[in-house]
């Protein structure tokens, strides 16, 4: 298990002092990120071998939201590789050492070149050690898109969403999902599934179905076809 130290910034927190949900993923990826920088299989060597890592789909539960100036531990876990695909786990831990969120993700490697997926050569997978699953109930990667949903105003990709791989970065898609939830919706979990990269000056055309207990946000192209299917389930206690 790889850990990384952390304590929760202004920055971070919402106007109720908790840490946001955008602040959370960008830990869960800053540690992954860190990690593979740490063991040689970073940014920089994907980019000389023209692979690199994207984030397939992920699954974050939330248990608590940690509060401004808390400490806290952020890990993360490789457990599996199979052909294209890596599996992690990652958790958001308190002082004392509980789990305050955790996550299962699935990630794909890719041929930079062509954008279509690679196998994992043997000296990339055997960089990391591997650990057992996290125990939580993993949803299905793929997200079923809901029949009845209701078109929003379109919004256009800025530079402030774009990342290394020159597309936008998977956060910022459910930043810009997060603006559809009603006031009152605190998340206790979260489902993301990518289905394909938003790109500098790409327009998001956003449909939105909202229950009394989830609300799924599908960012798409002009033609309806996703970028990427976010569903939000309401925390049951606050």
């Amino acid at each position: 298990m790889y850990r990384m130290d952390a304590r929760v910034r202004y920055s971070e927190v919402d106007e109720k002092r908790r840490i946001k949900l955008i602040s959370i993923l960008d830990y869960f990826q800053d540690c992954c990120t860190f990690q593979s920088e740490d063991v040689g299989g970073g940014i920089g060597f994907l980019q000389e071998m023209q692979r690199a890592w994207l984030l397939a789909s992920w699954q974050i539960v939330i248990r608590e939201y940690p509060k401004l100036g808390e400490k806290i531990q952020v890990c993360t876990m490789p457990y599996d590789f199979k052909g294209l695909y890596g599996f992690r786990n990652m958790l958001l831990e308190n002082e004392a050492g509980e789990v305050l969120a955790y996550a299962n993700s699935n990630w794909i490697f890719v041929d930079t070149l062509t954008g279509k997926p690679a196998r994992i050569p043997k000296e990339v997978a055997e960089a990391y050690e591997l650990d057992e699953p996290y125990p939580m109930e993993r949803a299905p990667r793929k997200i079923r898109v809901p029949e009845h949903l209701v078109e929003k105003r379109e919004i256009p990709v800025h530079r402030f969403c774009i990342d290394t791989n020159h597309h936008v970065n998977n956060g910022k898609y459910v930043l810009i999902a997060e603006e559809f939830l009603p006031a009152d919706f605190k998340v206790g979990e979260l489902r993301v599934e990518y289905r394909k990269a938003a790109m500098l000056g790409d327009i998001l055309y956003p449909l939105v179905e909202e229950l009394e207990d989830k609300v799924t946000v599908v960012l798409a192209d002009q033609e309806k076809n996703p970028y990427a299917i976010i569903e939000f389930f309401r925390r049951k206690s606050i």
